[in-house]
């Protein structure tokens, strides 16, 4: 994985990015400033930025995966989704409230997350292996944010970002893999009582678990694993749809009851 940036280049801008996030401004996108950048440097901002929370005491509760949908990868020209980290005060209960003011272009999605009772590691890792190990399905509403200036960037400006990860509320029923089918499994997206989206598990990579495993795979080329235990939010089932202080939105899963949240 090659490298353009230094150590401190590496420090300076995971700083600048992360203040952005934590004192709720846009910047413009880094890669005005280092048009040469790579995902490598990317990742290694995003890992810093990581490194900093967890150093102030915000434990890291999970991974995400971002830019799941075949479709959206060959409109931004690119072979493999990317992927976040999940901290602690992202987590918002169900029917919860979200302060809409510590936010900067706040958008949600429908998602299914998975809690992991196995280890998976790349490279290799196939569905077959996610599957072994997979403890239970939860339905999920991403929250996104991206802290960059009119929500215009480029991914690798995006992954330095956090893959935009801001809140998350987890809600409905929890199943066993065996008692529902990620792949056909419907999702209803309403906002303010009317219908916005609708999608099925198969707009993830085909198979939400396909997700999973390519997350293996990525982190594999640091070094890293997912550990047994983990939260993964799969990827949007639906597209992202923006939200504002009034706004009320349940998401609606087939057999897995809906997840709910209020925007102020």
């Amino acid at each position: 994985m090659s490298r353009t940036l230094t150590r401190d280049q590496v420090l300076a801008l995971a700083e600048h990015v992360e203040g952005a996030e934590l004192n709720v401004h846009d910047i413009p996108k880094i890669t005005n400033d280092y048009p040469q950048m790579t995902f490598a440097d990317a990742y290694d901002i995003q890992w810093e930025i990581r490194r900093r929370k967890e150093a102030r005491g915000n434990k890291t509760v999970g991974l995400k995966m971002g830019l799941t949908s075949w479709a959206k990868m060959a409109q931004m020209g690119v072979e493999t989704p990317i992927y976040g980290f999940l901290s602690d005060y992202f987590s918002v209960p169900d029917g919860g409230v979200i302060d809409c003011s510590k936010l900067v272009h706040p958008k949600i999605e429908a998602e299914i997350s998975v809690v992991t009772k196995a280890p998976l590691h790349g490279p290799g890792c196939h569905i077959g292996d996610v599957i072994a190990a997979i403890d239970y399905v939860i339905p999920t509403v991403e929250v996104i944010d991206s802290r960059y200036e009119n929500f215009k960037f480029d991914l690798i400006s995006v992954v330095a970002d956090n893959a935009s990860s801001t809140r998350y509320i987890t809600g409905g029923q929890m199943a066993n893999l065996e008692d529902v089918d990620l792949r056909t499994l419907g999702v209803v997206m309403e906002k303010n009582g009317e219908v916005v989206e609708v999608g099925a598990g198969a707009a993830v990579l085909g198979h939400p678990l396909s997700s999973v495993a390519m997350l293996a795979n990525l982190l594999a080329e640091r070094g890293e694993h997912i550990p047994a235990g983990t939260f993964i939010m799969t990827g949007g089932i639906t597209a992202a749809v923006s939200v504002e202080p009034g706004d009320n939105v349940t998401v609606r899963y087939q057999g897995l009851g809906s997840v709910s949240a209020r925007f102020v």
